[in-house]
């Protein structure tokens, strides 16, 4: 089964720490695999979000630091750490676009991802939906972006409208 890249808002800069609490417990209770994921901190004042890579609960298939550092740069204007500079940078933001990630995606995150907010950043695969979705009841998290196709977008909105 191919991997979906999803980024879910949270109205407050702690939203996302339980969110992966909760990922974490579904992974153990295997519906769903957590291929790779990384947070955004945002608190309110900050000129720039807070980021780091989820290591502790990433499998097979993890995206790894060039990839988040490449993101987290297009996206926040934060200096790009462990991603090699040069011809390197243009294949790798190329590849980019492959995933679902361009300039929509780019406008979108920015748009949504602000101070006071903090986002889950999350490849997974192998999802049991109606679980999952069971799982967040009660958390407020918004689904800002995706690489499923609309038909399959338009169902995990649906899954996860209140």
């Amino acid at each position: 089964m191919s991997a979906t890249l999803t980024v879910w808002k949270f109205p407050t800069p702690s939203g996302a720490d339980t969110a992966i609490t909760t990922l974490e417990d579904l992974q153990r209770q295997e519906l769903i695999k957590i291929r790779d994921a990384a947070l955004v901190s945002w608190p309110e004042g900050a000129n720039k979000p807070k980021t780091r890579q989820l290591n502790n609960v990433t499998g097979a298939g993890a995206l790894g630091g060039a990839f988040w550092g490449l993101l987290f740069g297009l996206l926040f204007f934060i200096p790009l750490l462990g991603a090699a500079l040069g011809a390197g940078i243009g294949a790798l933001a190329g590849s980019l676009t492959d995933v679902g990630i361009d300039d929509e995606f780019i406008a979108g995150v920015r748009k949504n991802v602000t101070p006071g907010t903090s986002a889950l950043f999350v490849l997974t695969s192998d999802a049991i939906i109606d679980r999952v979705h069971e799982a967040f009841d009660g958390q407020s998290g918004e689904l800002v972006s995706t690489n499923l196709s609309h038909e399959q977008e338009q169902q995990l909105r649906n899954v996860f409208a209140e």
